[in-house]
């Protein structure tokens, strides 16, 4: 694609990288079979190829976002699912994070789009705020229908997503948790934001696990959110900031790999050498950082877990963080079929199930329309449970499965000793 950005322009370096990525795109269109809202909506401009074009556009005039702009924009899941299809490389993620950081600084929303997403990006990264709002909202879920009807859809859909209170979990806190048995290592853990207060399960799985298999495990105290949530808004300062705090609270533990256990924090992790390249103070332990990063199941595949034997018929759900943000399709699929786990493979993977950070808030009626063409495709191979691994998706899912959702983690440290998951009390009797 031909680019005309000036001189003066190009010493920008956001601006340079997106001149490079423009210009790989050969408007072949192999992205728009893959992409979620295209599929569903049939509109070129929601289709990777289309964004493309707007993106260009606005960014070669240096001018505000314009209404339409902003719309087609919002639009994208980020799922990535375009990074796969494309045969040429086009870096698609590097340009849309770009595009939104344009959109945030110069476009102007309605006021109630603007407060939703400040309040959003405000409360979300922040646990013991998001644990007070989600203990607010949830005595506002009668009130779901009425807020659809009244045509307060996104609220609708706010209060829809709030699941039921989980029980809290002390494993999971920050400390450090001693490896049983024989030694192997140390591992950081991340322990997250909106994770910890929707289903701290997943945490305390991941280091009953560890521990067992001879790794310590640190939870650092003053870890903030890793920064995806407002990264994918476009409020950039917000999320370097948060990025930064998190960055040196690892780099002070000296540990063997950082483990993650919410693929949509994952692909940001592993993407903070290229968010911090042009910072001199920061360059070098952001790329040390990403190149620690580990999605728990990737980390496991190189354990030498022994084989086991459970009895459940599995669906695996791959989060599009896990398998377009960062690639990792076999590892999970592996670990529970040397679980013992009968594993379905869901037809339609590649599409996204509709979570997406906040966009199951922010465009929910798309996002039901994708979660809904999901769970029917996970229904046709009947199974006793639902694993993936990430917890947007996991909300996403549970808002409306008819079987549990679990995370990858839960079932295999059931699996290697643990407990069994909480969800899946109604099923587990079929398990020996």
């Amino acid at each position: 694609m031909q680019t005309h950005f000036s001189p003066a322009q190009l010493k920008d370096p956001a601006i340079a990288d997106a001149n490079g990525i423009l210009r790989s795109c050969v408007h072949c269109g192999f992205c728009t079979a893959t992409c979620p809202t295209y599929v569903l909506l049939g509109d070129e401009l929601d289709s990777p190829r289309g964004r493309i074009y707007l993106i260009k556009s606005m960014l070669e005039k240096g001018e505000p976002a314009t209404a339409e702009t902003a719309k087609h924009i919002d639009r994208c899941l980020s799922c990535l699912s375009c990074m796969t299809t494309c045969p040429s490389g086009v870096h698609y993620m590097h340009l849309i994070d770009t595009a939104r950081a344009h959109v945030e600084d110069t476009y102007r929303r309605p006021i109630g789009d603007a407060l939703l997403r400040n309040l959003l990006a405000f409360v979300m990264p922040r646990p013991g705020l998001f644990r007070y709002a989600l203990a607010t909202a949830w005595f506002g879920k009668p009130l779901a229908g009425l807020l659809e009807r009244i045509g307060a859809k996104r609220l609708a859909a706010l209060t829809r997503l709030v699941p039921a209170s989980p029980a809290r979990e002390d494993l999971g806190r920050p400390g450090l948790y001693p490896a049983e048995g024989n030694r192997k290592g140390r591992v950081a853990l991340l322990r997250g934001c909106v994770q910890p207060v929707i289903d701290p399960a997943i945490n305390a799985a991941t280091i009953r696990l560890l521990t067992r298999l001879g790794y310590d495990v640190v939870v650092t105290g003053g870890e903030s959110c890793c920064g995806s949530l407002t990264h994918h808004m476009g409020k950039e300062d917000d999320a370097l900031s948060r990025a930064r705090r998190t960055i040196d609270q690892w780099t002070e533990q000296s540990c063997d790999a950082v483990i993650i256990t919410a693929s949509g924090c994952g692909t940001t992790i592993k993407d903070y050498g290229h968010m911090f390249r042009n910072d001199p103070a920061y360059a070098a332990k952001a790329a040390a950082v990403s190149a620690k990063a580990k999605d728990i199941t990737e980390f496991l595949a190189g354990a030498g877990l022994p084989e086991a034997r459970q009895d459940l018929r599995v669906a695996y759900h791959s989060a599009c963080s896990m398998q377009h943000g960062q690639k990792i399709k076999a590892e999970p699929l592996a670990l529970l079929r040397q679980a013992g786990f009968t594993v379905a493979e869901v037809p339609e993977g590649h599409l996204c199930c509709g979570s997406a950070g906040t966009y199951n808030i922010l465009q929910p009626e798309i996002a039901e329309r994708l979660r809904d063409r999901k769970l029917a495709n996970i229904a046709s191979t009947r199974p006793d449970v639902i694993a993936t691994g990430n917890v947007g998706c996991i909300t996403q899912l549970g808002s409306a499965a008819a079987v549990p959702v679990v995370h990858t983690i839960e079932l295999l440290d059931w699996a290697y000793g643990g407990p069994a998951p909480a969800k899946l009390t109604k099923v587990s009797h079929h398990a020996h």
